[in-house]
């Protein structure tokens, strides 16, 4: 009779590796989408987190970076013909960015391309993907929203 070794749970240092190497590929993939488009990397992350009007210092703190980095990225988006920064009508000192349609259509042709390199996922039944958002909601809260 021959024993099977049950598979070892990889430990919790094994698993943030791999989630390190899935977004880095992740994000080497998005830079090559982003740069066909002539857009550096942080102009494409900031075009899509762009789901709604937001304001800079929203944006700056989900990129992580500086207030000043997003103006210069903001500057060149709105160059590119690709965003628009508003005056938020309740507090006319904050300056949202939004997305025009010419950013709209980038974004979606990003996303699409990028699915394509991405193909595990259009072929994980239902029950993986909610399995899969559930357990990125649990490792990353406030990205749940």
């Amino acid at each position: 009779m021959t024993s099977i070794t049950p598979p070892t749970v990889p430990t919790s240092i094994e698993l943030m590796d791999q989630l390190a190497q899935a977004a880095a590929e992740y994000y080497r993939s998005f830079a090559t989408v982003a740069a066909a488009r002539g857009l550096t990397l942080m102009q494409g992350k900031m075009l899509s987190l762009l789901r709604r009007p937001m304001p800079m210092r929203t944006l700056a703190d989900l990129l992580g970076c500086d207030a000043s980095n997003v103006t210069g990225i903001v500057d060149r988006l709105e160059a590119h013909g690709l965003v628009r920064r508003e005056v938020d009508p309740a507090d006319r000192r904050i300056k949202r960015v939004t997305l025009t349609e010419e950013g709209e259509r980038t974004v979606h042709e990003i996303r699409a391309e990028l699915l394509t390199t991405l193909s595990g996922l259009d072929e994980l039944g239902e029950r993986d993907r909610r399995t899969f958002q559930r357990l990125l909601s649990r490792l990353f809260p406030a990205g749940a929203a």
